[in-house]
């Protein structure tokens, strides 16, 4: 079966002069959760704006290979144009409109559908996977809480309808139990709608919990991918990422003198 979505050896480059992007290529199957793993730094954030289109706002470019979606090119296309083909980036940081309340933001989320009939729908949705913003749907989105901020995200990102859903650390500054409430529904968004979603995430444990097939990155390129099975089983993924020894053992990061890493292009 073709890949939903095929990043085929691209290279990214600000400013006319920072490389970022190093020949990387990671594939997306339609209806999976595909997660990329790595460091701060490492090039996750970029690589999901390279997808969407948002480099441009940022004196980005693709300066090699190409980005293909259903079969058809789109990194020369402008952000908006992304957008109405189904894909749909949720920024990390939790960008929602602070003046708006809830159900004006996931509105706002819904600006390529003119039905009003069906955007009706979307809300109650919306409202279906997050019922604790249905509750809270008068109030400004500026004096939510952190956790219903993201929820919000998500949901506005619903509104849109997406094929695929690239998503940038969800779980950034949440607590463990929110965290673990919105990888759930993510898991069951997936599930239920046939949302297909490329997951950029530090939480390793969790990313792997969820997804289908993992990516790890470095400096700007791909060094190892695999099942979620697979990588879970593999000895550097599991001393580096989940912190643990050979005997399955906790271990801190602060005792990982050597991380031998497995880079696909020196075997």
């Amino acid at each position: 079966m073709e890949p939903l979505l095929v990043v085929n050896n691209i290279e990214v480059i600000y400013h006319n002069v920072i490389l970022v992007l190093k020949g990387l290529s990671l594939q997306v199957q339609e209806s999976q959760i595909v997660t990329v793993l790595g460091s701060n730094g490492a090039g996750k954030t970029t690589t999901l704006k390279a997808i969407s289109g948002l480099l441009k706002s940022e004196d980005g470019a693709v300066t090699d290979g190409s980005i293909t979606f259903q079969g058809q090119r789109i990194d020369r296309l402008y952000p908006e144009q992304i957008v109405r083909r189904g894909i749909f980036q949720v920024m990390e940081g939790r960008r929602v409109f602070d003046e708006l309340n809830i159900e004006e933001n996931l509105i706002a989320g819904a600006h390529t559908n003119k039905n009003k009939k069906k955007m009706k729908d979307d809300i109650e949705v919306v409202y279906h996977y997050f019922p604790r913003l249905k509750q809270r749907r008068q109030i400004q989105a500026g004096y939510i809480s952190g956790g219903e901020q993201q929820m919000l995200v998500i949901g506005r990102c619903l509104m849109a309808n997406p094929k695929l859903m690239l998503l940038d650390e969800p779980s950034m500054g949440l607590a463990p139990l929110l965290v673990a409430e919105i990888f759930e529904i993510i898991k069951r968004i997936n599930r239920e709608r046939g949302v297909t979603i490329l997951l950029v995430e530090q939480n390793a444990r969790l990313a792997l919990s969820i997804a289908h097939h993992g990516y790890v990155m470095e400096n700007g390129r791909i060094v190892l991918d695999d099942t979620v099975e697979k990588l879970k089983e593999n000895a550097d993924i599991k001393e580096f990422y989940l912190g643990l020894t050979e005997v399955g053992k906790t271990k801190s990061y602060r005792d990982v003198k050597h991380y031998k890493r497995r880079k696909r292009w020196l075997a």
